[in-house]
């Protein structure tokens, strides 16, 4: 069984897209992007769905507090040119790369959203 796709609920569709595209590689399967949907192709045929919080019926928009998704780079190198041009796109990124369990890495939070950018192993 393989992870297909994940549907991440975000204040702002049209900002969040942008984000994925512009900082972690995600294209857009959109014919007619909206402000309510977006569905974006990731690596290794992964889909990401991006659906506004006004959809969701029971008015639940948070997430808990150690959830998050994670992006592997091959290495070092990958990971620190990331988090550089995150910083220079003007994210907020309260810590920077660093040893986290076996990996290399950094957290941050984007619309609500934790995200974590780390190696796939500690070299």
């Amino acid at each position: 069984m393989q992870l297909n796709h994940l549907n991440l609920s975000v204040r702002d569709v049209a900002a969040s897209r942008t984000f994925f595209e512009t900082y972690l590689g995600f294209t857009s399967a959109d014919t007619k992007p909206n402000d309510t949907l977006a569905v974006l192709n990731g690596p290794g045929d992964f889909i990401l769905v991006l659906m506004h919080q006004r959809l969701n019926e029971n008015g639940n928009s948070t997430y808990p507090d150690s959830f998050h998704i994670g992006f592997y780079l091959p290495g070092d190198a990958d990971v620190l040119a990331t988090y550089q041009r995150l910083q220079d796109g003007g994210i907020p990124l309260p810590q920077a790369p660093q040893k986290i369990r076996r990996t290399f890495g950094f957290y941050f939070h984007y619309d609500d959203i934790m995200i974590e950018i780390a190696t796939a192993s500690f070299s």
